[in-house]
């Protein structure tokens, strides 16, 4: 059997090839076998989102936890991940499990650890459960049925989204979004996310809003080049002030205006920290991985907030969650966690924050930008995923890892960071990062300068750089 290794977030493979029912069962064991360590009477939320074998493999799970008599918590559909976290902190249980892959292509799924207080499991109890794999499966699972443990009461159903739903609707002024004259739009890249907006506001224009695991040959990423079709209907309308859109299990955001431009992370982390403390009058620590924007830091400064950088990977973010008093955490890849809520990334729950901005305040998404640039500046930030066989990726790494890189073209290096990847300062607001990927084979490069222009010329010139 193979060794089974975790990433930055969670365990994902390709399904049939190693995301097998036979490797699941080894990770479900380790995980039962933890549980029984750290818990007098364990118990688990498990759910799957809108991928392939979802019900199989976490009913594969639940069999393992209710032969070593865990209690069982399962979700009675498909589930965004807030909603697996949501439901561990509910329903008191030890621990949750979501099989997921995320944003990950169609091929691949996956399996993610929540901890008791509704965030990702934190690394190193990951690191113990990966450490109990065994070789082989203990569990033959096919000799169980699930509706036994059902009747004898191990395995409790439960509906994890009107639990989010009637949560939402709580901490949301859901009436002022839907009649505040705004018209808004949702793209579910046919993920879990999707129910959860038709309950809401099922008024709204609404696309791959259906089931379908192969998500249309398109990885479920909430990225600019995968959302043409999103991007074009916001365009074409012309009367969509603002389009949402979340990931394949809904813990990620992307966000286009009302002209069809991408709104990056960047962008909404700094627009959310100045709703928090400007309109709810909210404060607390702000917590990024590496590769967010330094601008952060000057709007930090600026409202008198402390700023931490962390490494990327949003267990990290939590970690510091669970400790401190945060009042946002988020990476690059449109991951964000506000305070009001569980520590945990949630799509939809930054989205509706953002539109709540919007009502309240009568302004456009554009008019709130530039109130932010006011304060950090105009930036523009850009991406570019480098798809390497490893062993170049391996050496571009040893090269930077050993300073080798002076100069990408024109741009010579002024200094170096080395938190998580490395990252290149040609001048105080121009920056390139690389960094390889933890779970594909990746290597990723970000960059941020004062135009759209100057940031992709740093992208061209550090990849003929890396390349040569």
């Amino acid at each position: 059997m193979n060794d089974i290794r975790f990433g930055t977030d969670g365990w994902r493979a390709i399904i049939a090839k190693d995301f097998t029912v036979d490797n699941l069962t080894r990770v479900a064991e380790a995980t039962a076998t933890w549980l029984k360590k750290k818990f007098s009477s364990p118990s688990v939320v498990i759910g799957y989102d809108c991928r392939f074998g979802g019900v199989l493999f976490s009913e594969t799970i639940v069999k393992v936890m209710a032969v070593n008599r865990i209690k069982v918590f399962l979700s009675d559909s498909f589930v965004s991940t807030p909603m697996i976290s949501l439901g561990t902190v509910r329903h008191n249980a030890s621990i949750g499990i979501i099989v997921t892959a995320s944003h990950n292509p169609a091929t691949y799924n996956g399996y993610k650890l929540k901890g008791n207080y509704g965030g990702p499991m934190l690394p190193e109890n990951v690191q113990e459960i990966e450490d109990l794999i065994l070789e082989s499966p203990k569990t033959d699972t096919s000799a169980y049925a699930i509706s036994d443990f059902i009747k004898e009461g191990m395995v409790q159903m439960t509906n994890l989204e009107e639990m989010y739903c009637k949560h939402v609707e709580a901490n949301f002024d859901l009436n002022l979004i839907r009649n505040c004259g705004l018209n808004f739009a949702y793209d579910a890249m046919f993920g879990s996310g999707q129910n959860v907006i038709k309950k809401l506001f099922p008024s709204i224009t609404q696309l791959h809003c259906d089931h379908n695991p192969g998500f249309h040959g398109q990885a479920p990423e909430p990225i600019e080049k995968n959302l043409v079709e999103f991007k074009e209907t916001i365009k074409n309308s012309g009367k969509i002030d603002c389009g949402l859109v979340t990931d394949g299990d809904a813990d990620r955001i992307g966000l286009f205006d009302k002209a069809g431009n991408f709104i990056d992370s960047h962008h909404l982390i700094l627009l959310l920290i100045k709703y928090l403390v400007e309109q709810k009058k909210m404060s607390g620590k702000v917590v990024t991985a590496f590769s967010v924007t330094p601008r952060v830091k000057k709007m930090c400064e600026h409202f008198g907030l402390k700023y931490q950088v962390v490494k990327i990977g949003f267990k990290y973010v939590a970690e510091v969650m669970l400790k401190e008093d945060v009042l946002l955490g988020g990476e690059e890849s449109g991951v964000i966690a506000i305070k009001g809520h569980i520590p945990e990334r949630d799509g939809i729950w930054i989205g509706l924050t953002i539109w709540e901005y919007m009502a309240k305040s009568g302004k456009s998404l554009n008019e709130l930008i530039r109130e932010v640039y006011e304060i950090t500046g105009t930036f523009s930030f850009e991406r570019s995923d480098l798809h390497l066989k490893e062993a170049l990726k391996n050496k571009i790494v040893e090269n930077c890892r050993n300073n080798n890189y002076k100069t990408f073209g024109p741009y010579k290096i002024q200094n170096v960071e080395t938190i998580d990847g490395y990252k290149y300062f040609f001048s105080e607001n121009e920056w390139l990062m690389i960094r390889a990927s933890g779970t594909e084979p990746v290597l990723r490069n970000y960059a941020e300068a004062e135009t759209k222009e100057k940031a992709f010329d740093i992208l061209k010139s550090a990849e003929k750089t890396l390349l040569s």
